[in-house]
């Protein structure tokens, strides 16, 4: 039985994806069904979390819209991604960077890993 479970996940898991870790700033294009058509829509912001593994690893995204902080979770290997492109690279030296959340203006940046 578990291995029938491992295998369906298997097949399931993404080839192409992109290596990113905490502190990056990724943009995610995400599918979004409107009516009849489908159209890709762009949510670009600092990763401040991962978890999980596998087929079930998430990712959480977040950046400031009209000085709102805005969070998604995304499921890395989902199929309604359309892409994940590293926009650049941050030095962090957490695991988890909630404490951005309690930031604003510049002391919510994180510094760019050269």
């Amino acid at each position: 039985m578990k291995g029938l479970i491992e295998a369906i996940e298997a097949e399931n898991l993404k080839s192409e994806v992109p290596a990113f870790e905490v502190g990056d700033t990724v943009k995610v294009g995400y599918k979004i069904i409107e009516g009849g058509k489908e159209r890709v829509q762009n949510f670009e912001g600092v990763v401040i979390a991962k978890k999980n593994g596998g087929i079930s690893e998430t990712f959480t995204v977040r950046h400031i819209s009209y000085g709102v902080g805005v969070e998604k979770t995304y499921p890395l290997h989902s199929p309604k991604i359309a892409s994940i492109t590293v926009v650049r690279k941050g030095k962090v030296r957490r695991a988890k960077l909630y404490y951005l959340r309690k930031l604003t203006g510049k002391a919510a940046k994180v510094k760019e890993r050269i």
